[in-house]
């Protein structure tokens, strides 16, 4: 099935009488007719469901069905975007390992490595995705373990140069594992540029309807975990967690990463979404492929107009001729980007805030990439919590407004921007 198709069918297929949409199995529990039946469960021994805080129907095959439109073989969903990236490092890092990244990621995420796990003893080097090969060869240590990107960085949009960076990643024996929220699998599939692991906030364009929190994780199935057997014991060696299963043997390259994932840590985190939650991603990927069209549509007509206004300093959109990133977005995106903006005016933080408090159409909000246009000022608000360097080595000036077009008409969008900005 093409991408448009899987959008409607892929991950569940109802029987004779069942229900044509995936059902909401809001249940904790499951019964058996035995113990030993439960207990090959709890040995990974037998495919099943004992309890929701690890697995749920509902939620699997929301898995199975972004699996399948990014072009993999394996995919969890977790209660947030962030638990995804921390799940999709922490699967095969521990305390002493290190990561390289690029530096132009979410804030959230950035605070995330640089902070949080910096904390449990999880070190790492931020690269500029534009640097040279020689600076991206340097980042590289005897204990790196992943190297992570986002596909359209939030909110820099730069974009990532996926092949450079997964051929970096296997020169050293390490996975390419990369954020795809942006462009999300309808725009790009990043596995088929080499990527290993695709991470997601759900909560985004895939629902689309500031509806449900969420993320996910899919395993693209081909990096080979036994070939660097030394560097990723916890999917190589005898796991005594669950009477010595070896996850890489017993699963394979296609399913040992998101078995681990879930059997360890969503059984100790316990950051699974709802079913309910799923259920709402689920009708949001449903018409995925219809808005992105839109999303993008919008947001190059908005693009073209911030670049043509003579009060604005600066805008950057991967779908402007004038970015210098265009010539990446037409290689990975040749169909569209996204349609989040970035601009600045001159006067910095005053002027971003004052021209954002006249918008009508679009809402101040800490969101982005859904149905609704909405604005936000990241260095008072996603960003804060980084310093100026912190935000500069981000790609975030004071200046910059976050302009996520929505999938309303655009000449409203275009009109709302242009009394907003006629009133600075």
């Amino acid at each position: 099935m093409r991408k448009d198709t899987q959008c409607i069918h892929a991950g569940y297929t109802p029987g004779n009488g069942e229900p044509r949409m995936i059902p909401i199995i809001e249940s904790t529990t499951f019964k058996y007719e035995s113990s030993a039946a439960m207990g090959d469960l709890f040995d990974l021994k037998a495919a099943g469901y004992f309890y929701s805080r690890l697995q749920n129907p509902t939620c699997d095959m929301v898995a199975a069905k972004l699996a399948a439109l990014e072009g993999g073989t394996a995919g969890m969903l977790t209660s947030s975007g962030q638990a995804a990236n921390f799940f999709a490092i922490f699967n095969i890092a521990n305390a002493g390992d290190h990561i390289v990244s690029s530096s132009t990621i979410y804030g959230g995420t950035f605070n995330l490595f640089q902070v949080t796990m910096k904390k449990m003893g999880i070190d790492f080097t931020f690269v500029d995705p534009n640097c040279s090969d020689e600076e991206l060869e340097a980042a590289f240590r005897p204990n790196t373990k992943a190297v992570f990107g986002e596909t359209i960085a939030n909110p820099a949009l730069t974009v990532i140069d996926i092949e450079r960076f997964a051929n970096a990643a296997h020169a050293h024996g390490v996975p390419f594992i990369i954020d795809n929220t942006f462009a999300t699998p309808i725009n790009c599939r990043p596995i088929e540029w080499g990527a290993d692991i695709v991470t997601h906030s759900t909560t985004k364009y895939i629902d689309g309807h500031d509806s449900s929190v969420g993320g996910a994780i899919i395993d693209g199935g081909k990096f080979d975990w036994m070939a660097h057997k030394d560097k990723f014991p916890g999917l190589t060696t005898p796991d005594d967690s669950y009477h010595g299963i070896v996850y890489a043997e017993q699963f394979g390259n296609e399913g040992a990463f998101i078995t681990k994932a879930t059997a360890q840590l969503m059984r100790d985190f316990g950051s699974i979404p709802s079913p309910f939650s799923a259920y709402i991603i689920n009708l949001g990927i449903e018409s995925l492929s219809v808005r992105m069209k839109r999303h993008c549509e919008n947001g190059l007509k908005v693009a073209q107009f911030l670049e043509a206004h003579d009060k604005v300093k600066w805008v950057n959109y991967p779908g402007l001729k004038s970015s210098p990133d265009y010539e990446l977005a037409q290689k990975y995106m040749p169909n569209g980007t996204c349609g989040v903006i970035a601009f600045g005016l001159d006067g910095g933080r005053q002027k971003a805030e004052e021209v954002m408090g006249h918008l009508k159409v679009a809402m101040i909000a800490t969101h982005v990439a859904d149905a609704h246009t909405c604005v936000l000022h990241p260095a008072s608000s996603t960003h804060r919590q980084l310093s100026d360097d912190e935000l500069k080595a981000c790609g975030v000036l004071p200046e910059m407004i976050r302009y996520s077009a929505g999938i309303e008409d655009p000449d409203d969008l275009i009109e709302d921007l242009a009394q907003a900005l006629d009133q600075v």
